[in-house]
């Protein structure tokens, strides 16, 4: 029997990375697409652009890269994210009124959304009515059984405590790091313990799993009735723009092909350890 072609979907936001050396591809969504589609996904993405040279030129890095995609044209310049690299590690300054921030969904992704076995959104994209709508109506129109993953990817100044707790109620799936447990920690009033946190969250919001990346410490992974843990391999690290979104896509296809899940775990570490090796949050795989 053959293995089926999951379809994948991911909205939000799509942008240039401005680094110190040139630009690269970004935004959590695409990164995500990108990957999943590396892992053999029919994936789609859902975003905004500017018509810029800078949304030209976006249109021309997702042919390069085989993703497909439906991408509304605003009035409003393609997003940019000034990124500041010290060890490889990233800070970001954002940018507001921009492109994605007015995502709407055209008519020929509803087919894809209607038949998508998972799709993926974080919280930086519902800074703004209009694309938080569209996540929405996207959420809404998935089939019930399909993964609904939070990648939650909290930016200073771009999140509350609502935006995130509504987010959570539509989620299955829930990526965060360890900073950003902390920032639910005391949202939520939970406990200080990381392990005993992530299970307070898993059932609060009753998800199927919960995901939480540890930087250099690793990575652990929890169901209702089972815990991975993993440590991360030891690489020479270019940047780590773009690793928790290899992760999240890694991990989502190991759930979908109903892999173990120890497998799943070490595939999207191994998975975020090659793209920490390479310059920015899509290169070009091999």
């Amino acid at each position: 029997m053959e293995n089926k072609t999951f379809t994948v979907v991911g909205i939000g936001e799509l942008l240039w990375d401005i680094l110190p050396n040139g630009k690269e591809l970004g935004g959590a969504p695409a990164n995500f697409v990108y990957h999943t589609s590396y892992f053999g996904a029919n994936s789609f993405l859902i975003s905004a652009i500017g018509s810029d040279d800078y949304g030209k030129e976006i249109i021309l890095a997702l042919k390069k890269r085989s993703t497909k995609y439906s991408i509304n044209t605003v009035k409003y310049p393609t997003g940019i994210v000034s990124v500041k690299l010290k060890k490889g590690i990233p800070t970001y300054e954002i940018y507001k009124n921009v492109a994605w921030d007015f995502i709407r969904l055209k008519k020929e992704s509803i087919p894809v959304l209607k038949k998508a076995d998972a799709i993926c959104f974080g919280t930086l994209s519902q800074r703004s009515e209009t694309s938080l709508k569209a996540i929405q109506e996207a959420i809404n129109l998935v089939p019930q059984t399909a993964l609904k993953v939070y990648d939650i990817n909290l930016r200073a100044l771009y999140y509350t405590k609502e935006i995130i707790e509504n987010t959570l109620k539509w989620s299955n799936v829930l990526k965060l790091n360890d900073e950003e447990l902390i920032v639910l920690t005391k949202m939520f009033d939970l406990t200080d313990d990381q392990e005993k946190s992530c299970k307070q969250i898993l059932n609060k919001f009753n998800l199927k799993l919960l995901a939480l990346t540890n930087g250099s410490k690793g990575s652990v992974l929890f169901t209702n009735n089972e815990i991975s843990k993993c440590s991360v391999p030891k690489i020479k690290v270019v940047d780590t723009i773009g690793a928790g979104d290899s992760f999240t896509a890694a991990l989502v296809m190991g759930i979908l092909n109903k892999n173990s899940l120890k497998k799943i775990h070490q595939t999207a570490v191994n998975h975020a350890a090659k793209i920490c090796s390479s310059k920015g949050a899509t290169p070009i795989i091999t």
